[in-house]
């Protein structure tokens, strides 16, 4: 699988294979440079455009990929490796990613496959072949490892000359993805799927309860659906639910699954969340218990966009100074009035002594 990623862009995807399925769909005019993976004989299944390869314990292999420039000026490419990993929308991400790496995985993709040099410069008009030693771990192993090799462009502009003098970082614009997966052998492995930790958080600035799944096995968890809801602690009416089908989890990886509050503020308090997951004629179910502080549900609510905030303080203080308006009218009209009558009796008394 190759896949293209623009740093400020969403990528568009479509499902390309079986096992590790997605590649973005850009349009040409946006690239200066294009790749494809040298298949070598091992390559387990054709008519990819991904590395999926039978290997050996302790095996050593070279890896290629093509690379062509069709541009009229010289493109520098960065390479990189990087494990599998899920995202919170349950798509499997080849490249890099900010979920960190699950604790259950054995061998990461990083410590097999290592790229021989830094960086590589194609010529204007030209192409040049990027090469990768894998070196397999003595142990063998069962199941599949997975993860991707980036190629990051490098786009030097005089403004990136100057940050360059200036000590600052150039920043990398583009980047195919194409993926690694590795096997050793074809027996199955069990799928295990657990439940690891529920607490309050956000996407997007806006409240959600984060569920973390965690798939502990070397295998992919295919066509995923996840069914939540929560409720307080002792009660039956669900508060917040969720329900997402035709997920995918990488070999050893977790994610939050969030748990949208849909624009309602978090409220302290004990909960109880509530987990059916299904995959690949396989159930599970999950419960637990979890406790929304009070200093944690303010900080949030705070920051929600999406919590209509009220404006209760408001209306009340208006009302207030009305209020404070009419009484002032009412003891001004009032000392007028008093005023008014005093002066009447004075001159009602002058008039009788004359």
């Amino acid at each position: 699988m190759i896949k293209l990623k623009k740093r400020w862009l969403v990528s568009l995807i479509l499902c390309i294979g079986f096992i590790v399925g997605f590649m973005p769909k850009v349009d040409a005019s946006e690239l200066k440079f294009s790749v494809e993976p040298v298949l070598p004989e091992n390559q387990k299944s054709e008519g990819h455009t991904y590395f999926d390869l039978n290997m050996t314990p302790n095996q050593k292999q070279v890896l290629k990929v093509h690379m062509r420039n069709d541009t009229d000026k010289e493109v520098v490419v960065k390479p990189s490796i990087h494990a599998a990993t899920t995202n919170i929308n349950g798509v499997v991400e080849y490249g890099e990613s900010n979920t960190k790496v699950d604790k259950t995985i054995k061998y990461s993709l990083e410590n097999i496959v290592k790229p021989t040099v830094d960086e590589v410069k194609i010529p204007a008009k030209g192409a040049k072949d990027l090469e990768l030693n894998v070196q397999m771990p003595e142990e063998k192993f069962e199941g599949v490892l997975a993860g991707g090799i980036t190629l990051e462009e490098k786009e030097e502009t005089k403004k990136d000359e100057k940050n360059k003098a200036q000590g600052l970082a150039i920043e990398n614009k583009y980047a195919y993805v194409v993926a690694v997966v590795l096997h050793e052998s074809e027996e199955k492995v069990a799928s295990e799927l657990k439940l690891t930790n529920v607490e309050p958080g956000q996407v997007n600035a806006r409240n959600v309860i984060n569920a973390t799944i965690q798939n502990t096995q070397p295998k992919y968890m295919n066509q995923l659906t996840i069914d939540t809801k929560i409720t307080k602690n002792g009660q039956k009416e669900v508060l917040y639910s969720s329900k997402k089908e035709s997920m995918q989890m990488a070999p050893n990886s977790s994610f939050a699954y969030p748990v949208s509050l849909n624009g309602k503020e978090l409220k302290p308090g004990k909960y109880t969340l509530d987990m059916v997951a299904h995959s690949m004629k396989q159930d599970w179910h999950f419960t637990k218990e979890f406790e929304i502080k009070a200093d944690v549900a303010k900080k949030l609510n705070k920051t929600d966009v999406s919590i209509e905030k009220s404006n209760t303080w408001m209306y009340l203080l208006i009302g207030s100074l009305f209020m404070l308006i009419i009484i002032l009218v009412f003891i001004l009209l009032y000392r007028k009035k008093k005023e008014k009558n005093r002066n009447a009796k004075k001159r009602k008394k002058q008039s009788k002594k004359r």
